[in-house]
């Protein structure tokens, strides 16, 4: 038989199984676990999005992989109407959520052994996954000028960021879109928070005139659902950008099966023609963001950056990511060390403010005890 790796060994451990002794900790607390550590929506889908899935449940055909012109049209006017970016619907392509575009993209480019792929040094785990996986060189580097000569084939840029929230203005990115073409690298912008801006200036798309010059040639934009919508149970997201790629995108995909069902392709649809619930929802994070931030701080907790997304990334004075984790675990507090994120993160927590009003409400007294 012929040698061969195992999956254990090519890939790191999947982050928060190193969590559990601390969710069983913050489970044992006598008022129950108030979990903060991964960002799952917990509000309810949209009234007229599960109609929408409903109604097309009588699906036993086939769905396509391009996606319907319909939902490629929604995506389109959404992209035009919310974010400044004119992009025709041919040039949009669905895919099941978010995650699996960016674990499989490098891979679905042909990106391979002996090319570097460029990710953020505090970035979501699964950029360096999905490098990996493809056989490729993951190098995190926010500064590409330090790269020098290396032949980058793709770079990651993630704004609003996960875990950070930090925001990339327009010179930045500008400045990552001309170095990549400079070199013939494609850019792939991860914007999936980007609706959800709270502070300074709000976050731009990659496709924006004003950062791309109006060509979208070689770059990609991802967008999802999950936040926006709460569809994270429906993997719903899509990508959208330089017609080339997408063209690329699809026709791989195609031989793949990456389809997502024609159910939730319809509730994608009414979900991006309707901005009202979008705005409820963000209210309803905001709200309890400005708990969560308040209890934090006053409990000796720095919040930097923060400015977007659905967590505030925190630091204690006294403790590192760890001792954070461990500290609010034993008041019933479960968060994400800052460590999943990059070496980085390590005097940090991300902490997210997608739980249940009641349970925000039971965070922000158990802070109280620590201030």
């Amino acid at each position: 038989m012929a040698d061969r790796r195992r999956v254990a060994d090519r890939l790191p451990t999947f982050p928060w199984d190193r969590l559990a002794p601390h969710k069983a900790t913050a489970a044992a607390h006598p008022d129950g676990p108030v979990d903060l550590s991964v960002g799952t929506p917990v509000d309810s889908v949209p009234e007229r999005v599960r109609q929408a899935l409903a109604a097309a449940s009588d699906s036993p055909g086939y769905p396509a992989t391009y996606g319907t012109p319909e939902l490629r049209a929604a995506a389109s006017d959404w992209l035009a109407r919310s974010h400044g970016v004119t992009v025709e619907p041919s040039a949009v392509l669905p895919s099941v959520g978010s995650k699996e575009f960016v674990a499989w993209l490098p891979t679905l480019l042909g990106v391979g052994a002996g090319d570097t792929v460029v990710y953020p040094e505090l970035a979501y785990p699964t950029y360096d996954v999905g490098i990996r996986m493809a056989g490729a060189d993951p190098v995190a580097a926010d500064g590409l000028t330090a790269l020098g000569p290396a032949p980058v084939r793709l770079v990651w840029i993630n704004s609003p960021a996960n875990p950070t929230g930090r925001v990339l203005g327009v010179e930045h990115l500008r400045k990552v879109v001309s170095w990549a073409r400079e070199r013939g690298a494609v850019v792939a912008s991860d914007e999936c928070y980007i609706g959800l801006g709270w502070e300074g200036e709000e976050p731009v798309s990659v496709l924006h005139p004003d950062v791309c010059g109006g060509s979208h040639d070689g770059l990609i934009a991802l967008h999802s659902l999950s936040k926006r919508s709460n569809l994270a149970g429906y993997r719903a997201a899509f990508a959208a950008g330089d017609q080339a790629l997408i063209d690329e995108l699809l026709a791989v995909r195609k031989h793949a099966g990456m389809i997502v069902p024609a159910p939730v392709q319809a509730a994608m649809r009414a979900a991006l023609d309707d901005d009202g619930h979008a705005d409820e929802q963000k209210a309803r994070y905001g709200a309890r963001r400005t708990a969560l931030r308040g209890a934090l701080e006053a409990a000796g907790w720095e919040i930097t950056h923060s400015r977007a997304g659905l967590y505030l990334w925190a630091a204690h004075p006294d403790r590192d990511a760890w001792g954070s984790v461990e500290l609010l675990a034993e008041h019933g507090v479960l968060v994400a060390p800052g460590e999943f994120y990059g070496p980085a993160g390590a005097g940090h927590v991300r902490v997210a403010f997608t739980a249940p009003d009641e349970r925000v409400d039971a965070a922000v007294k158990r802070l109280r005890a620590l201030s």
